[in-house]
């Protein structure tokens, strides 16, 4: 057990040690983001733009298609959220929103046909050696993007969620630091749902 142990961190420094300037760009510009989105800053939204560009290219490298999608999907709704929160802001609405019955059934009925499509997909028409893992980790990961955009509370549950599972995934594909700040993503996630629902439940009131 001990011997493994230390095979593993050995392992872990060694794919840190040779962490390329893209996954530097990549996890700095990501951290920044999640951290002002956690905080309802609006300049995530052009910091993020950077961090996806760095990634997309990253995960290409790495034969994770789901995720290089996902980025180019993340670059479009960081254009869109920033213009919308703009919007909101100058309007006066709610700072934030909870789903219904119906938004969490949509949710759920939306990640699952996504995780699977996904899969598939990428099971027959790509080289990845975890079709479903990264199909799954990009719907979830598209809907609370989405979620996020248009200021929804559950956006960072979702968040949670995927970057739990996110974590080992960039470990097995040797993207250590990649699989720090996903740990750091885990955490600021976590904060930034206790902060939004403090937001949602002052506007409630």
């Amino acid at each position: 057990m001990v011997i493994c142990e230390a095979s593993f961190w050995q392992l872990f420094w060694d794919q840190l040690v040779q962490t390329s300037a893209l996954e530097w760009l990549g996890t700095t510009t990501g951290f920044l983001c999640v951290y002002l989105a956690a905080k309802q800053h609006i300049l995530n939204w052009p910091v993020s733009i950077i961090s996806v560009a760095a990634y997309a290219i990253l995960f290409y490298d790495y034969k994770l298609y789901g995720d290089t999608v996902l980025q180019l999907y993340f670059f479009g709704t960081a254009v869109y959220g920033w213009y919308y929160w703009i919007k909101r802001k100058e309007e006066h609405q709610e700072p934030v929103v909870s789903l219904g019955k119906r938004g969490y059934a949509a949710v759920i009925i939306s990640i699952i046909l996504l995780s699977y499509i996904l899969g598939l997909f990428l099971d027959h028409y790509t080289n990845s050696d975890v079709p479903y893992i990264d199909g799954a980790c990009t719907a979830v990961s598209f809907t609370a993007q989405f979620l996020m955009t248009r200021k929804v509370l559950q956006n960072w549950i979702l968040w949670i969620i995927v970057d739990a599972c996110y974590v080992p995934l960039y470990i097995y594909k040797q993207l250590a630091l990649t699989a720090i700040l996903y740990l750091l993503f885990l955490i600021l996630a976590t904060i930034g749902y206790i902060d939004w629902r403090k937001s949602w439940k002052t506007a409630t009131i």
